[in-house]
């Protein structure tokens, strides 16, 4: 019998938190079933669904994923504004905090 568990394990590893520091990634971990660690998330897909797809019907897959690319890469990437990066567009916040990155 094999058990799966869905409770992000991988995440937890000292493996995993090892990696993340030696890129100088500072990781955010919090108990089961508390929301507040993926609160960026899931602004982004409430922004997604508020902003994009309840307004629009789509009539198959094709045309709604090239629909939510678009609007990540010319709206959401490039031009809307992040509370969480200091009111900067994530291009901006990188151009800004990763000077190698432009």
């Amino acid at each position: 019998m094999i058990f799966h568990s869905d409770r992000g394990c991988q995440y937890t590893s000292a493996q995993f938190a090892q990696h993340c520091s030696s890129l100088g990634n500072r990781r955010s971990l919090g108990r089961t079933g508390i929301c507040w660690d993926n609160a960026v998330v899931e602004s982004f897909f409430g922004a997604l669904k508020r902003e994009l797809v309840h307004r629009h019907r789509f009539t198959t897959r094709v045309q709604a994923r090239q629909a939510i690319f678009v609007w990540i890469q010319t709206w959401y990437n490039r031009r809307r504004l992040h509370s969480t990066l200091g009111y900067a567009s994530p291009e901006q916040w990188e151009h800004q905090e990763l000077p190698e990155a432009a």
